[in-house]
């Protein structure tokens, strides 16, 4: 099998002849990795990803592409009365992101345009990012290159309906909003909504293989709202982006990210069409086992090697046993990638990930 396929079939849980490995470094780690093997190849490509990614330059963290979305010029100061950091970047949804310290490392503040906008013509009136005019056609050499590789492509698509909303608007207030069912809600739903539906067909006209979707819905320990507001606001509108990639290819995997606890959210997202869940954050309450058992014959998995507890501070051995034992869980059909659950920071040890690798390449020979 190619690593396409090999993912694919995982993914499917219809056998697979290996266990794919993946993850995300900070840039210190990268730094580290080029210090150990060199900076000839990423280590994406050294490590022999099963897929490349391609982000959609919807996903709020990304940089704006001059090639994808029609110029536009903007005076956002009219958004935010309080100066931004002279540092700071705007996406392409206008929200900002300003540095904060050298401890904060990549993480930023976000600052959110529409929070002070009291009528929904102010919202209306807002410059929302044309994807209806904008060239989707760029990601098409890297799709191609990547399935003539015998890879994978899985687009980026996260932050999809409930965090671009409540980044613009501000979380305090669109909950509030959302429970007196204010049309400003609805509006800004509804808007984020139809542009994710355009974006997610474009990129499944294009042939790419997984999409991945997600809003963070669970907190470290419970919910992040109510079921019945998630399943009022969120849940139909997730379906209704689903439905939109998969009336043009139904084969296409559908891949959904929520940090924290979801449990409550499962069954919901299967019934909104999802076929991975992602990242399954043990430090969440999200036990693979347990998971696994109730949900595993209706859904795959992306992760489930925590960052915040096993990575950085687990012992290689554990790294390696704790990798084996959630493989050995899903079993020979597949239904999981494991791999850690985020990007992997500066005080995870180079060996625990070489532990992880190690252990999914014995998986491998005890399955071969």
């Amino acid at each position: 099998m190619t690593p396409r396929e090999n993912l694919i079939n995982l993914y499917k849980r219809t056998g697979f002849e290996c266990a794919p490995v993946y993850f995300v470094l900070c840039q210190s780690l990268q730094n580290e990795f080029e210090k150990r093997y060199g900076n000839t190849q990423s280590y994406q490509d050294y490590f022999k990803f099963p897929a490349k990614v391609i982000s959609d330059p919807g996903f709020s963290w990304n940089e704006v592409r001059p090639d994808f979305v029609p110029a536009r010029e903007f005076d956002w100061d009219k958004y935010y009365p309080t100066p931004l950091h002279p540092k700071a970047r705007i996406d392409i949804w206008g929200i900002a992101h300003e540095p904060g310290s050298a401890a904060c490392v990549h993480m930023t503040q976000m600052r959110h345009p529409l929070e002070n906008l009291q009528a929904l013509k102010e919202m209306e009136e807002y410059p929302w990012p044309d994807f209806y005019q904008s060239d989707f056609s760029v990601f098409k050499p890297e799709i191609e290159q990547a399935h003539n590789n015998g890879y994978a492509a899985h687009v980026w698509m996260e932050c999809t309906i409930w965090e671009v909303a409540w980044y613009l608007r501000r979380m305090e207030t669109l909950m509030t909003e959302m429970m007196m069912e204010d049309e400003k809600a609805y509006f800004l739903f509804d808007k984020i909504t139809d542009l994710a539906c355009h974006r997610a067909t474009e990129f499944a006209k294009l042939g790419i293989d997984i999409l991945a979707l997600g809003d963070d819905v669970g907190m470290q320990n419970s919910p992040m709202m109510d079921m019945e507001l998630y399943r009022y606001w969120i849940k139909p509108r997730i379906a209704k982006v689903i439905q939109a990639a998969k009336s043009v290819n139904p084969n296409i995997i559908i891949q959904y990210h929520s940090c924290g606890f979801v449990k409550p959210f499962i069954s919901d997202l299967i019934e909104a069409g999802i076929d991975v869940l992602n990242p399954v954050q043990p430090e969440a309450n999200m036990d693979f086992a347990e998971i696994h058992r109730d949900y595993g014959k209706h859904l795959s998995f992306n992760g489930t090697l925590g960052t915040q507890t096993t990575m950085p501070f687990a012992t290689p051995g554990q790294v390696k046993a704790l990798t084996l034992k959630n493989l050995g869980i899903a079993g020979e059909k597949g239904g999981l990638l494991c791999c850690p659950t985020h990007m992997l920071e500066p005080e995870v040890p180079w060996e625990n990930i070489e532990a992880y690798m190690e252990g999914c390449l014995e998986f491998r020979s005890n399955f071969n």
